[in-house]
C-alpha cells in the first residue's frame, strides 16, 4: 500500500544534508515539525518549520531533556490509520497524524570515542530519539522512519516514483534499518556501562556492528560473508584507507587482521611480518624497513607468495620497490609515503592499506569467537613476557636471550600447536598448527633447513637458532628435536608434570632454558 506523506517530524543531531531534505519535503506540500537546533537551520535556510511546542501546546523542559515525549507526539506516530477507536482517541485528544519521521541519535558513540567524562557521557544517551524511532518503526506500515542521512535521498526519490508517497516494503525497509540502530546505540550504552562499572562478564552481552562491506563470498566461494565494524577504536583493518586495489575479500581481512597485530608487538625499530593463512610465515626485526622485510621474506619464500605484509612503521620507497618483485595479496602499514605509493601503484591489483597508526599490543580489550547457539567472550591476549626464569645449568648469552623473547613474541601468534625458530632477529623456520608438539617442531626445524636451502647456505638455519614453544613440552622429545636440529636455547611455559625431565634434558644436550610461566595458545 502506498500512503501519501503529508506530515513529518525532524529531529536530527546530525546535520548532514537536513536543509536539502526539508526543503524537498516542504516543496512537496508536507507540513514539517521539529525542534531545537534542527528547526533553526531549517527555517535559517527559508524552510517552513512548526515547533513541536507550538504544535503540542507543550514547552520543552527539563533543558531539552522532554520534549517529544508526549501523546500528542507518539499517539500520531502510532496511531493506526483506519482503526476506529484509535481514530476516535485521536479526535478526541486533537492528535494529528505523522507519517514521516526524521531521526539521529546524540554522539553518545563519538563522546566516549573522544574520551568525554561520565556527566558527558551521560547527557549523550539520547532518551527521546530511541522513543520515537521505536514507535514510527512499530508502526510502519503507515509511517516512513529514517534514522540515516545518506537515505534523505532514496525517501525524495521513492515520494517523486509514488507520487508524494512510500509503498509498504520501502517503509519496512527502512524500520528494519531504524532498529538496528537503537539496538547497536543501546550496545554502545550497556558496553560503555559496564566498563563503568568493572563489569567484565555481564548478565547480559550485547554487540553491535555497522555494515562495512559485502564481500563477494567468505572463506569459500560457497559461503555468504560481510564485514562489520564496531566496537572497540583500534587501529586496523577497522580503520585503515585503502589507498589502492581489489576488493579485500574474507580470508584478506582475517590474514590482514593477524599479520597487523604481530607487527604491532614491536615497538623497538622497524619491523615486518608476513603472514599466509592466519599464521606467520616471516617475521623480522632489522635497522631499517627494507632489510627486515628482506630478512622476513628469506625465512620462507614459497609461503610469502600471495601472503599479507605487515609493517609497523611508515613504508619507504625503497622497500616499497623489493615489496613491489613479489605477488602479494594485501600490504598494511600505519603510512605509506609518496613514493612507496608511486611504486605500488604499478601493481593496479595490490591491495594497499593505511591505518594512520599502530595498535597498542600491551591494551587489555575483549575478543570474540562464535559458536553454535553462544558466543565465546575472553580477554585479549595482551601480555608476553613478565617473569622470565632461566632453569637449566646454562643460562642463554644476551644474544640468545633477544632472539628468545623475540621468538616467544611471535609464538604468540602462531596456530597451536606452535613451535619457533629465530636466530639474530628474524624467524627461520615456523611450525604451526600441528596435532602433536613434536611434529611442530619437526616441521619447524625442516623450513629451516629449507630457507637455508633456497639462500644457498649449506648449513640448517635452525643451527645455532633458539626455540620457542607456545605451551609446555609435554615430553622430552620435542626438545630433543629441537637440539638435534642444532638449536641452542628454548623458551617455553612450563607447567608439565615432567618439567624436570624436559630440564634434565635440555641440561644434557647443553640446552639454556627459559620459563616464562605464561602460556600462549591460539586456537
Amino acid at each position: 500500500m502506498s500512503l501519501p506523506i503529508k506530515r513529518a517530524l525532524i529531529s536530527v543531531s546530525d546535520k548532514t544534508g537536513l536543509v536539502e531534505f526539508g526543503q524537498a519535503l516542504a516543496d512537496r506540500g508536507v507540513e514539517i515539525l521539529s525542534t531545537g537546533g534542527s528547526a533553526k537551520a531549517l527555517r535559517d535556510a527559508g524552510v517552513p518549520v512548526v515547533e513541536v511546542s507550538d504544535f503540542t501546546g507543550f514547552p520543552e523542559i527539563m533543558d531539552g531533556r522532554v520534549k517529544t515525549l508526549q501523546p500528542t507526539i507518539h499517539g500520531g506516530l502510532l496511531a493506526v490509520r483506519g482503526n476506529a477507536d484509535h481514530e476516535a482517541a485521536m479526535d478526541k485528544h486533537g492528535i494529528k497524524p505523522i507519517d514521516l519521521l526524521a531521526v539521529n541519535l546524540y554522539p553518545f558513540e563519538a563522546t566516549v570515542a573522544g574520551g568525554g567524562d561520565f556527566d558527558a557521557c551521560i547527557e549523550n544517551i539520547d532518551i527521546g530519539g530511541p522513543a520515537l524511532i521505536r514507535a514510527a518503526s512499530k508502526n510502519h506500515a503507515f509511517v516512513t522512519v529514517v534514522v540515516d542521512p545518506g537515505d534523505y535521498a532514496r525517501v525524495t526519490d521513492e515520494m517523486a516514483a509514488g507520487d508524494g508517497a512510500t509503498t509498504d516494503d520501502f517503509r519496512r525497509k527502512l524500520a528494519a534499518k531504524a532498529y538496528a540502530r537503537t539496538g547497536a546505540y543501546d550496545a554502545a550504552i550497556a558496553g560503555w556501562f559496564s566498563g563503568q562499572l568493572d563489569e567484565t562478564f555481564p548478565a547480559r552481552a550485547v554487540f553491535g556492528g555497522e555494515l562495512r562491506q559485502t564481500l563477494r563470498y567468505g572463506e569459500n566461494p560457497h559461503q555468504e560473508a560481510a564485514f562489520y565494524v564496531g566496537g572497540e577504536d583500534r587501529p586496523g583493518v577497522a580503520t585503515a584507507e585503502q589507498l589502492q586495489g581489489k576488493e579485500l575479500s574474507f580470508n584478506n581481512l582475517n590474514d590482514t587482521d593477524a599479520a597487523f597485530e604481530l607487527a604491532a608487538e614491536f615497538t623497538g625499530g622497524p619491523a615486518c611480518v608476513i603472514v599466509k593463512h592466519a599464521n606467520p610465515c616471516g617475521v623480522a626485526q632489522a635497522d631499517d624497513l627494507k632489510t627486515a622485510y628482506l630478512r622476513a621474506l628469506s625465512c620462507d619464500t614459497e609461503s610469502a607468495f600471495g601472503g599479507i605484509i605487515a609493517f609497523n612503521q611508515t613504508l619507504d620507497g625503497a622497500t616499497a620497490k623489493e615489496v613491489a618483485d613479489l605477488f602479494a595479496e594485501v600490504i598494511i602499514a600505519p603510512e605509506i609515503s609518496a613514493e612507496a605509493r608511486e611504486v605500488l601503484g604499478t601493481k593496479k591489483n595490490l591491495r594497499v592499506l593505511a591505518t594512520g597508526a599502530m595498535p597498542d599490543a600491551e591494551a587489555a580489550g575483549m575478543t570474540v569467537r562464535s559458536l553454535s547457539g553462544g558466543y565465546l567472550l575472553q580477554g585479549r591476549d595482551h601480555r608476553v613476557l613478565e617473569d622470565l626464569k632461566v632453569v637449566t645449568k646454562r643460562a642463554p648469552t644476551d644474544q640468545e636471550m633477544a632472539d628468545l623473547k623475540f621468538a616467544f613474541t611471535v609464538c604468540k601468534h602462531v596456530k597451536s600447536n606452535a613451535i619457533i625458530y629465530v636466530k639474530n632477529g628474524m624467524t627461520v623456520g615456523v611450525g604451526a598448527g600441528q596435532m602433536s608438539r613434536v611434529n611442530s617442531a619437526r616441521i619447524a626445524a625442516w623450513k629451516a633447513a629449507d630457507a637455508a636451502r633456497v639462500a644457498g647456505d649449506a648449513e640448517n638455519w635452525a643451527k645455532g637458532a633458539v626455540v620457542a614453544s607456545d605451551a609446555f613440552f609435554p615430553f622430552a622429545d620435542g626438545l630433543l628435536a629441537a637440539a638435534e636440529a642444532g638449536a641452542t636455547a628454548v623458551i617455553q611455559p612450563g607447567g608439565s608434570m615432567r618439567d624436570d625431565e624436559v630440564i634434565a634434558a635440555a641440561d644434557e644436550k647443553g640446552l639454556a632454558m627459559v620459563m616464562t610461566g605464561m602460556r600462549h595458545f591460539r586456537h
